[in-house]
């Protein structure tokens, strides 16, 4: 069962992310995403400007005068929302843990989704497959992917994306837009990434925040990994140590910048306590203009 203070995020969810798809995603969502070709609908009289190969001799031949074949977009697609549910997901420096706002990420694309008439479905992960949810139509179904991905309570607490990739790959078999949203902290996927890239148009949405990129000088801390349990002490007003973390940070994320990049996945960086409207579009912009 699922408590009032839950069901009051998704409707709050539902009534913020459905106005952002109404007024913006939807329409960038149908430019980038394209059907899989044109298929025959009708014919009508010709219409001057029409363009005269999809003339339908035929029928002109019958009638004595042109007419046109129309086509339309053969628009129904499937998209797939892998969302990493591991320990690290549940933090938050702002008002939002990653979890939180990657409910928020989930429900702006399969609104989109819906808005299109294309099916969303939903798996959610940590070191192993905690739910699968088949891709279906319809807004009661968008309402169940964004209560999973906000109240779903994970037996497993670390991240395993080679398996949850490896899954996805075996279970869906007709290719898919696929939304991959984790903070990436894993290692080992790196072949199978290139492999669901392939076969599948797959995007990275990177989940950080700032806290995890610029710790504040505040003296000895503790630090828990929230995947491992390990704590460990850290004098953060020490410079050496300071030193230590920046050049692991730019580290972490040149290898996942160089990793997409020789992967040919896309990605999107977003940043909890920021706004997440702005890469989004930047994205679907960037992307329309590429196709």
């Amino acid at each position: 069962m699922f408590t009032k203070e839950i069901l009051k995020q998704v409707r709050q969810i539902e009534i913020r992310t459905k106005g952002l798809v109404n007024q913006v995603f939807s329409g960038e969502y149908h430019s980038v995403f394209k059907g899989r070709g044109m298929e025959f609908s009708e014919v009508r009289e010709y219409q001057f400007g029409d363009d005269i190969r999809n003339i339908d001799w035929n029928v002109t031949a019958r009638f004595g005068h042109p007419f046109i074949k129309v086509f339309e977009e053969e628009r129904e697609l499937t998209v797939i929302l892998m969302v990493d549910l591991s320990g690290s997901l549940n933090f938050g420096s702002a008002d939002k843990t990653k979890q939180e706002v990657a409910a928020e990420l989930s429900a702006i694309l399969a609104f989109s989704a819906l808005k299109n008439n294309d099916k969303v479905g939903l798996i959610l992960f940590t070191d192993k497959i905690e739910k699968f949810v088949p891709p279906r139509k319809g807004n009661k179904h968008v309402l169940r992917i964004i209560r999973e991905v906000l109240s779903f309570e994970p037996e497993g607490k670390s991240t395993n994306l080679r398996g949850a990739l490896e899954y996805m790959n075996n279970a869906i078999k007709k290719r898919s837009i696929v939304f991959l949203l984790s903070d990436f902290m894993d290692s080992g996927f790196e072949k199978i990434l290139r492999v669901v890239g392939k076969r599948h148009d797959l995007i990275g949405i990177v989940l950080n925040d700032k806290r995890e990129e610029d710790i504040p000088k505040v003296g000895v801390i503790r630090f828990t990994d929230a995947e491992t349990g390990h704590e460990r002490w850290i004098d953060t007003s020490n410079p050496v140590n300071q030193f230590l973390l920046k050049e692991m940070r730019e580290k972490k994320s040149a290898q996942q910048k160089t990793l997409f990049l020789t992967s040919r996945v896309d990605s999107i960086k977003i940043q909890t306590g920021q706004n997440y409207i702005k890469p989004l579009v930047q994205f679907f912009r960037l992307r329309e203009k590429r196709w």
